[in-house]
């Protein structure tokens, strides 16, 4: 197992994700955020390398690419909770980062991560789960330290939620084209 690979791949995985960690953790405790992201990677890898070959072999990428509406939905479907009026449990801020990763990571993270695990064995898999997870945590504590940052702060809280519902049509749009869905589509007329 090449740890470098995994920290590369990692890394090139969830690099779009990052800036969206910077919203989520204004928006929500830390603590949920880490568990939210920590079990989006887990499932992302498991599925992966459990059911990798399965989806080469009956799901084709672009139908993946439907995912791209979720986080278009998240954009603008507006919450009940507004900041002033918080009723968010702490169950729903872990799911809401979990779905947020899922709807926004799932088909690059699918795909890149299917070719480094499929000839792992359970053992380093199991290896790979806690490098990754522990990566998981330290990306978010350090991104954390730079979403407190004054200018950082500033900028957030004078346009955050509208940067935010731009960055999930973007990468919903992004999710679109990227698995191909759309180019299949057009092929379809």
């Amino acid at each position: 197992m090449n740890y470098w690979i995994l920290a590369l791949t990692f890394l090139s995985v969830n690099l779009d994700f990052f800036f969206m960690l910077i919203f989520l953790l204004k928006k929500y405790k830390l603590s949920h955020v880490i568990w939210g992201y920590l079990l989006g990677n887990i499932i992302l890898l498991i599925a992966s390398f459990v059911v990798g070959k399965a989806l080469a072999a009956f799901l084709p990428e672009w139908v993946l690419g439907i995912l791209g509406i979720l986080p278009i939905y998240m954009a603008f479907h507006d919450d009940d909770d507004d900041d002033d009026n918080q009723k968010t449990t702490n169950k729903s801020e872990t799911i809401s980062t979990l779905v947020t990763y899922l709807s926004v990571c799932a088909g690059c993270n699918l795909s890149i991560f299917l070719p480094v695990l499929v000839g792992e064995t359970i053992t380093n898999f199991l290896i790979t789960l806690v490098f990754i997870g522990t990566l998981t945590i330290l990306v978010v504590l350090l991104i954390k330290l730079v979403a407190d940052m004054p200018v950082v702060s500033k900028v957030m809280e004078a346009h955050g939620e509208k940067l935010m519902k731009i960055c999930y049509v973007l990468i919903g749009l992004y999710v679109f084209w990227d698995s191909g869905l759309i180019s299949h589509l057009i092929a379809l007329f």
